[in-house]
This record gives structure tokens, C-alpha cells and sequence, in this order.
């Protein structure tokens, strides 16, 4: 397994332990920003309320279900579905006829998703231990694919984005919330493993980004929103350089499909 990757399981592990909530950043911290962070990123309150206690850890940069027009029925996959807080809102939405599965490479999240799943009865949602660069997602089986920023944490995103076409049905779509650079990051970035898992420095150029998904398969690929990233690097609990990163992070809202056919 790659660092980068033992970064994020060690990381995001310890966020998973944490008797009171998170925020914006991937050390554990003492204060509660996770209710703030999601309204900030375009979350209701309802959205906020109707969630299991402890699925919201405040992780995120970007709403991707407001991109996604689920409908009832619809199978939906969750991309580092963490302790399931977009799964959860995913699963109202498709409702008892559907079906929505979150994947999620660190064991901890894993477990905590599944309990909270347990615990308020959701009999349409599955948590499953996973790498994105190796789905345990069936050939053509998924509706939509949402992802909360996350993908930037993948170190080979061409094989994720492969994937990610791999699982969708034909005329499948994603919504997806992530990071990009706008510009190249300051030397000392680079190379942090905090940096790494605050969702800076796995983070691909934009351009490049967009040109692999493309690559994978997926068309009628849209940004469709962004901001400074710079600014939700900027809360209480987090110190990933946010002040060095003003119009050097963004984070994007992307829109996409994969083909009707192969045609």
C-alpha cells in the first residue's frame, strides 16, 4: 500500500475515534465545527438534523447531493463515504425501493458508518471496506456515484476514474465535490502528510483532473460551481498552509455521465 494511502487510514482513523465531532481538518481537535462546515458547504439544517448522530463530521467541500436529482429506485455509490453522512441524506432520497452503498478505504469510518447505520434502523444503505482504486462495486450496477472530497486523497486517479465508468450503468451519472489547483503548490506542501490528508497536496491540476475523467470514459463532463479553497482550509481546528494557498486550491463541483452505449 502506497503512504499516501497508510496517511489517510492512519488519519482519518483517529477523526473515526473521536468521541465529540470533527471539522475541516484531518487532526483530531476539541471544538465543534461540524455543523458550521456543513451549512457553509450548502447543507440545510434539516439535512444536518435528519442525519444519525456522529455521521457529520464536518469533512467535506461541497454539497454533491445538490448536483444529483436522485430518484426513487436509483442505486447509488458513495465514494470515502466516511461515517456515512452522505449516504444517509442519499438514502431518503432513493428511498425503500433503493439502495445506496458507501465505500471507504479506513477501517474505523467503516465500522462507525455501520454502526450508526445499525443503530437508526436504515435497511437501504451498506457500507462496504474498500479501495477506490479497486471497487468491491459490480460491473454496471450503479445509478450515481457522489463523492465528497475525496478523490483528491487517491493517488492513482486514472485508475479510480476507470473505475468509477467500470460501476456506472450505461447513462449512469456522478456529482462529485473536490479539490483541484488552480496553481502549483508551495514547495513545503508538497510532500506533508497532513498537507496530504487535508485534501492539498494529493490534489491534481484542474485541467489535468478534468482530461481524466474524460480519459476513463465519462462524457458531458461540467464544472458547475467552485470556490476558494483556501477559505474551508481556514476554520478553527485546521493548519494545512491556508494561508499560502489563496487561488492555488478550489474546490470544484463536477457533473458527468458515462454513456448510453458504446456507441
Amino acid at each position: 500500500m502506497s503512504k499516501q494511502k497508510e496517511w489517510v487510514k492512519k488519519q482519518y482513523g483517529a477523526i473515526a475515534k473521536q468521541t465529540g465531532k470533527g471539522c475541516c481538518g484531518p487532526a483530531p481537535c476539541d471544538c465543534d465545527q461540524a455543523s458550521k462546515t456543513a451549512v457553509t458547504l450548502g447543507y440545510s439544517q434539516a439535512d444536518i438534523t435528519a442525519a444519525p448522530e456522529g455521521a457529520n463530521l464536518g469533512l467535506g467541500c461541497g454539497n454533491p447531493l445538490a448536483l444529483a436529482s436522485i430518484v426513487p429506485g436509483e442505486t447509488v455509490l458513495d465514494l470515502g463515504a466516511g461515517a456515512g453522512f452522505d449516504a444517509f441524506l442519499a438514502a431518503a432520497h432513493v428511498g425503500p425501493t433503493g439502495r445506496v452503498i458507501g465505500v471507504d478505504i479506513t477501517p474505523e469510518m467503516v465500522e462507525k458508518a455501520q454502526a450508526n447505520a445499525a443503530r437508526e434502523g436504515y435497511a437501504n444503505v451498506e457500507f462496504r471496506l474498500g479501495d477506490i482504486e479497486n471497487m468491491p462495486v459490480e460491473n454496471n450496477s450503479i445509478d450515481l456515484i457522489i463523492s465528497n472530497c475525496v478523490l483528491n486523497l487517491v493517488p492513482d486517479k486514472d485508475k479510480a476514474f476507470r473505475e468509477m465508468a467500470r460501476v456506472l450503468k450505461p447513462g449512469g451519472r456522478m456529482a462529485i465535490s473536490d479539490i483541484v489547483l488552480d496553481k502549483p503548490l508551495p514547495e513545503r506542501l508538497k510532500n506533508d502528510a497532513n498537507a496530504y490528508c487535508a485534501c492539498v497536496s494529493g490534489a491534481a491540476n484542474r485541467g489535468e483532473y478534468l482530461s481524466k475523467l474524460a480519459a476513463a470514459g465519462l462524457i458531458d463532463i461540467q464544472v458547475v460551481a467552485e470556490t476558494d479553497a483556501a477559505k474551508l482550509l481556514a476554520g478553527d481546528c485546521c493548519d494545512a498552509g491556508a494561508k499560502l494557498l489563496a487561488g492555488v486550491v478550489t474546490s470544484i463541483q463536477v457533473v458527468g455521465r458515462k454513456p448510453a452505449s458504446a456507441n
